[in-house]
């Protein structure tokens, strides 16, 4: 068993590098619509890799949950680093469905007209996307590259729904796209969880492959994981997929239009089945295949079939292990009537923000704690909301760039317990909710002082920033837009600028106060801006 000493300075190492990697150098405002969630027209945030002289490519979404997991993650962010390939990300959502007669479409292409102005990176106005979506968000990429083939490197649906499924992750009806619209030659990735397993969500990936035989559509079976989480693993995956694509459908006589993928050239894959004593037929060039092709995934190459059956066989026949959430030494109900099985009620440490969680294994239940479980240790991590995790057991509320007026998210924490498994366990996950109280109400009035910042040139030392609050209690800062970062509790320090970055360049930043429950209500968060020369 890792030693505890080592495993808090891994995580905490882990926390510094989540960190170093949230930048988002840059944000506009999606004109020609009003979030439902905040009844404000919603941003769009861009992230450039560091040293990119031109983008390849962006993945782009609308916020959801395991969105920004995925997007923040820093060895995603590292590997998309290596293809040149940026990040866009939406919030709030502005469509579960990318149903055109709202207009989307207009909206999109203006929105990265915007991004490709300020950002100077002018490649954004044409370069080839992919739609990347989890849950309620899942179904919005395949009816986005139905209706942007041209434009549509790959679609991930992650964690999600099948290309016209009649099972929407945001429980409505799906698109219809007319007889001439498809999707052919585009590689889309179906992810599905092994722990939210459901036979009638998959049944449709591959009804879907028969209905249109040019369609390239892979699945992948996450075994081990559940709905909420995304793993090293599985983002490495991701990140394969994507290069993938980039090597199969970019021209490489330096024309624009993206080559279409022919199907018969990859590999096929059994289907993963629920069923692990079933045989498996082993995966081999399509043409070659020896199973029912009706019962196989499309994959690009001989590497990609072979990584994903590995997947399958890593978690087969293992015995399964279970995760509870403690709080101060109890164990949290486990209720399966909640969507996250686990809410946890908050109680924090005298500053407001501070609270504790562990985790622990236990019977299938989840009722009462156990000793059979696999060895190692649980790990406790952040998937999303106004939350920093500070050590394995400690996590403090602290607000980010999607603000302080949504009255769906500003309040919701989403926290994960996971353990990889061994040689004898499969993995295992739990998901929890903390929803905080927002705004506090009660108690004395609280107004923060904030000076405004002055501009910069490129290369500046860090910032110290200077807010008070009339109350005598510590100020918070998060940054909304800009190549930088907070570091402590009150240093904004400067992150590299992408080579042909436009300047100037904004930042954005926030300061906000809590409060204490009863005794001290919460501030009204004051935003100051400034330019980097």
């Amino acid at each position: 068993m890792m030693k505890k000493s080592l495993w808090i300075g891994w995580l905490a190492l882990l926390c510094v590098q989540a960190v170093c990697a949230g930048e988002w150098q840059w944000a506009v405002t999606l004109k020609g619509i009003v979030s439902e969630e905040t009844h404000k027209e919603p941003e769009a945030f861009l992230w450039i890799p560091e040293k990119c002289e031109r983008l390849s490519a962006v993945v782009w979404s609308q916020q959801n949950m395991t969105e920004e997991t995925l997007f923040e993650m820093p060895s995603f962010r590292d590997s998309l680093a290596d293809m040149n390939v940026g990040l866009v990300w939406v919030a709030p959502g502005i469509d579960q469905q990318w149903d055109v007669r709202k207009g989307l479409q207009k909206v999109f292409h203006q929105m990265m007209n915007d991004l490709a102005e300020v950002s100077g990176y002018t490649e954004l106005r044409e370069v080839p996307v992919i739609p990347l979506g989890h849950s309620a968000m899942a179904t919005f990429p395949w009816n986005f590259a139905a209706w942007n083939p041209e434009r549509t490197l790959a679609v991930i649906s992650y964690h999600g729904d099948a290309p016209r499924t009649n099972l929407c992750g945001y429980g409505r009806e799906n698109l219809e796209w007319g007889r001439t619209r498809n999707i052919d030659g585009i590689p889309g990735l179906m992810i599905e969880g092994e722990y939210e397993w459901w036979e009638a969500r998959v049944n449709p990936a591959l009804a879907f492959r028969m209905m249109y035989p040019e369609s390239c559509i892979s699945f992948l079976c996450d075994t081990g994981r559940g709905h909420f989480d995304v793993s090293e693993q599985t983002a490495r995956y991701i990140a394969k997929f994507i290069r993938k694509s980039l090597a199969h459908r970019v021209p490489t006589d330096g024309g624009k239009k993206l080559v279409k993928v022919n199907p018969a050239d990859g590999w096929l894959v059994q289907r993963w089945s629920p069923d692990e004593h079933k045989k498996r037929v082993a995966p081999v060039p399509a043409s070659r295949y020896k199973g029912d092709v009706h019962d196989a995934f499309w994959y690009f190459d001989r590497e990609m079939a072979e990584l994903t059956e590995q997947r399958y066989k890593e978690h087969r026949l293992k015995k399964m292990q279970y995760l509870g959430i403690c709080q101060h030494g109890s164990l949290v109900k486990y209720d399966p009537q909640l969507h996250a099985g686990v809410r946890v009620k908050f109680q924090p440490e005298a500053d407001g923000l501070t609270f504790h969680l562990e985790s622990c294994f236990t019977d299938s239940l989840r009722r009462r704690p156990t000793d059979a479980h696999a060895g190692g240790s649980i790990r406790l991590e952040k998937i999303c909301g106004p939350v920093e995790q500070v050590d394995d057991t400690t996590f403090a509320v602290r607000f980010y760039r999607i603000g302080m007026y949504n009255p769906r998210r500003t309040t919701d924490i989403w926290l994960l317990a996971s353990h990889p498994g061994d040689k004898e366990y499969k993995g295992a996950v739990q998901q929890m909710n903390v929803q905080i109280p927002y705004r506090q109400t009660e108690g004395k009035r609280q107004c923060i002082l904030f000076p405004g910042l002055e501009d910069v040139k490129a290369g500046s030392a860090p910032v110290k920033l200077k807010a008070v609050s009339d109350r005598g209690l510590p100020v918070h800062y998060y940054v909304k837009e800009g190549p930088a970062r907070i570091q402590g509790n009150d240093v904004l320090e400067f992150t590299p600028i992408p080579p042909r970055s436009r300047f100037p360049m904004k930042v954005t930043v926030v300061a906000w106060q809590y409060g204490i429950a009863g005794e001290v209500q919460t501030a009204e968060p004051v935003e100051r801006s400034f330019y980097i020369y």
